[in-house]
């Protein structure tokens, strides 16, 4: 709990709360709330060729989110890091995931801080392992697919691996991508969505003057889902705005944007956990990308 610490303008007056003020750690069987948990990995990304320091992004993360206003009524928990010191991402993985799902068991909203995006897998596991998920939906923003097939997991294989899962477990699953664009996906990769039954929107078709439409798209999409997972890579912003990524967007969708399609995600109330991904500290300018990640987690927990 070190990190969480701020400003405090009334020690009495519940109105004035920050989230340093309220957040505490979690204990089996705590009265359901909305409970943090981070990967502090990025084992992923060094195995994807990427830029290193997501590691670091859960610390990052809290101290952004320590000093924002309380807006949420339910109980807020710390419920740790799972990391990956030793390069078994693999086994960390599988510890997130059965985290996880004892979250979900005790009937918490829990939100994932990544990390490189190898967070995306374990949180599907720790959803798919769980009661009554049902069908599931995986709504994914980010400027990649991230469908590679590999012989080991890194951050670009996370959803391949998922529709791997639920294909060998027999259970229904949906992808979505949000965000896509072309200059970061190869062919084969387009392939795969094709293959796969992927359903995604390019970053140039997410525009205001079209979002009513797009975010409608999605709704019809996401119908026959019972559980959705909803995952954010930060990258799917523009450089500009998130400039503390492993991949940098040169392009990417603008927040006000991207919040419709997540504020209408979360509308169906059917989304079972969530998480951010690939904040990367080293590579942030002035705490940039971790207020920019704390903001959509901010909304996300309302």
């Amino acid at each position: 709990m070190k990190n969480w610490h701020g400003r405090i303008d009334d020690e009495a007056d519940p109105e004035t709360f920050r989230w340093h003020q309220v957040v505490r750690p979690v204990e089996r069987h705590a009265e359901p709330g909305i409970a943090l948990l981070g990967f502090a990995s990025d084992e992923g990304v060094r195995r994807n060729q990427g830029r290193t320091g997501a590691a670091q992004g859960p610390t990052a993360l809290r101290q952004a989110l320590a000093n924002l206003p309380v807006a949420h009524s339910r109980p807020l928990y710390d419920a740790g890091d799972i990391a990956c010191t030793d390069g078994d991402l693999e086994s960390a993985q599988q510890r997130y995931a059965d985290r996880m799902t004892e979250l979900l068991a005790d009937g918490h909203f829990p939100v994932g801080m990544g990390g490189g995006h190898e967070i995306a897998f374990a949180s599907y596991l720790g959803l798919a392992n769980s009661r009554d998920a049902g069908r599931i939906a995986i709504v994914n923003l980010d400027a990649h697919f991230d469908l590679r097939d590999s012989p080991v997991a890194t951050s670009g294989t996370p959803f391949h691996q998922a529709i791997q899962h639920a294909e060998k477990h027999g259970i229904a699953l949906d992808y979505v991508c949000l965000g896509v664009s072309n200059a970061s996906n190869t062919r084969r990769l387009f392939h795969t969505t094709r293959e796969t039954g992927t359903r995604f929107l390019m970053d140039q078709d997410m525009t205001l003057a079209n979002s009513d439409a797009q975010v409608e798209r999605l709704l019809q999409w996401l119908q026959p889902a019972d559980s959705i997972y909803l995952t954010i890579c930060l990258d799917v912003l523009p450089h500009a705005v998130a400039p503390g990524v492993s991949a940098a967007n040169p392009r990417g969708v603008a927040m006000e944007v991207l919040e419709p399609f997540i504020a209408a995600t979360l509308g169906t109330g059917r989304v079972k956990i969530c998480d951010i991904a690939e904040l990367c500290p080293p590579l942030d300018r002035d705490n940039a990308t971790a207020r920019v990640a704390a903001r959509l987690i901010h909304g996300l927990v309302q």
